[in-house]
C-alpha cells in the first residue's frame, strides 16, 4: 500500500519546524551572532530559499525561537499551578518555576542575552506579555475574587509584576553566581509580592 503523500501545508510546517529547531540548538550553543544563516539552513536540511520563505531574516527566526521558548515556559508554569486553588500558593509556585527556567543555559543565552539586543526591549516585552501576562492576570483575578488581593487595578498591577519578573530574570542571567542570584531574587520577590496580600 502506497504511503499517503504529505500535503503542502504539512511540508511547510515541517520545514518551518526544522529551521526553528536547528536555530534554537545553534543559538543556545554559540549565541545568535556566532551562527550564520547558512549554517542554520544546512543543519535544518533545507534550502536558503526555504529560510527566507518562512522568515524575513535571521532576526525573524530568532523571534520565532523566543516565541517557542516562552510558549513552553508558560505551559510549564500553567501545568504546575493548575490544581492549586490558593492564589498566593499558586503565585509562589509559578514564581519558583519561572525562576528555575532562568537558570537554563538555553534561556539565558537566547531569551535573556540575545533577544534583548537583537529584537529590542519593546519586541521582547511584547512577547513576554503575550505568554506570561495572562497567567499573572488570572492569578491576581483569582486572589481578588477570594478577597486576598489589595485593592488595585489588576491590569496595571499585572504589568508591573511581569516587569519585575523580567528584571529578576535578567539579574539571574547576568550574575557571576546564578544560583546565588536566583536565591536572592526569589527572597526579594516574595518579600515584595507579599505586599499584595490583603490584610
Amino acid at each position: 500500500m502506497a504511503t499517503p503523500r504529505r500535503s503542502q501545508a504539512d511540508r511547510s510546517r515541517s520545514t518551518r519546524g526544522s529551521l526553528i529547531a536547528s536555530a534554537r540548538e545553534l543559538f543556545a550553543e554559540r549565541g545568535y551572532a556566532a551562527v550564520p544563516a547558512g549554517e542554520i539552513v544546512r543543519a535544518a536540511g533545507v534550502t536558503r530559499g526555504a529560510l527566507y520563505h518562512h522568515f524575513s531574516d535571521k532576526d525573524d527566526l530568532l523571534r520565532a525561537v523566543v516565541e517557542q521558548i516562552e510558549t513552553e515556559i508558560a505551559a510549564e508554569i500553567a501545568e504546575d499551578i493548575q490544581h492549586i486553588d490558593d492564589p498566593w500558593e499558586a503565585g509562589l509556585t509559578a514564581l519558583t518555576t519561572f525562576l528555575n527556567t532562568c537558570l537554563r543555559p538555553e534561556v539565558v543565552q537566547i531569551s535573556l542575552t540575545d533577544a534583548p539586543g537583537v529584537l529590542g526591549w519593546h519586541a521582547l516585552r511584547e512577547i513576554e506579555a503575550r505568554h506570561g501576562l495572562g497567567l499573572i492576570i488570572d492569578t491576581l483575578d483569582n486572589a481578588a475574587a477570594k478577597g486576598t488581593l489589595v485593592a488595585a487595578p489588576t491590569p496595571a498591577l499585572a504589568q508591573l509584576v511581569l516587569s519585575t519578573c523580567i528584571e529578576a530574570a535578567l539579574l539571574i542571567a547576568h550574575a557571576d553566581d546564578s544560583d546565588a542570584a536566583r536565591s536572592d531574587v526569589e527572597s526579594a520577590l516574595v518579600a515584595l509580592l507579599s505586599g499584595l496580600i490583603a490584610r
